[in-house]
């Protein structure tokens, strides 16, 4: 067993994977756990104090950075970084280059499309008020979205393409724009392509589509 790090059964590992690499903060350095089933692909890099759960899937080039608790089927793709001190639930996927700050928090199911930046400084280079924004449960972040710090995305709501957000997001909500503004729920979005009714409505659990309004023999 390695001393710097753990990873369970059924684990492939490219070469040129790094795991349970040495911060350069004054932090106490422990293992890195990592579960059972997980595929790490080609430089992927994962630092020390890093507790990921079962069927974690890399990209190239990525990057988990300290004291991150991951939970189970966790995939980032390439070119994407976690950086120190995030919480994120499972069942999340992080598309490629994507950047996570510090102290940012994911709850499960969230999507966070390619070129996703959240941020964490209120005060650039102040740190003293350093939070990332909180992504609650089914959120949907489209590609090239900027969150600012503090911000919270409500549960199963939409971030369209490009935007920046700047304030707090209602759950179920569509917002889109610099700065991003409320346009509706996603109750009234529609697949232009005809392949299903309501592409962010249809297999919601009865809790959610009840908050929505929508009877739950409504597909």
């Amino acid at each position: 067993m390695n001393k710097d790090y753990y990873i369970g059964t059924n684990a492939h590992t490219d070469h040129g994977v790094i795991i349970g690499y040495r911060t350069g903060r004054s932090i106490k350095q422990e293992k890195t756990i990592i579960g059972n089933h997980s595929y790490i692909r080609t430089n992927t890099v994962i630092y020390c104090n890093v507790t990921v759960g079962d069927y974690l899937q890399t990209g190239h080039n990525v990057v988990i950075r300290e004291e991150n608790t991951i939970g189970n089927y966790f995939s980032i793709w390439n070119n994407s970084t976690v950086d120190y001190g995030c919480n994120i639930g499972n069942n999340v996927k992080i598309h490629s280059n994507v950047y996570v700050a510090q102290y940012t928090t994911i709850e499960d199911d969230v999507f966070l499309a390619p070129g996703v930046i959240t941020t964490n400084d209120p005060h650039p280079v102040c740190t003293k008020c350093m939070k990332g924004p909180f992504i609650k449960r089914g959120a949907r972040i489209g590609a090239n979205t900027t969150l600012l710090p503090h911000v919270i995305i409500g549960e199963y709501a939409v971030i369209g393409a490009g935007s920046v957000v700047t304030k707090n997001v209602h759950p179920y909500s569509l917002v889109y724009g610099n700065p991003a503004r409320n346009c509706g729920t996603i109750h009234d979005l529609r697949c232009h392509f005809n392949y299903v009714d309501k592409p962010y409505v249809d297999g919601l659990d009865v809790q959610a589509r009840e908050k929505l309004g929508i009877p739950t023999q409504d597909k």
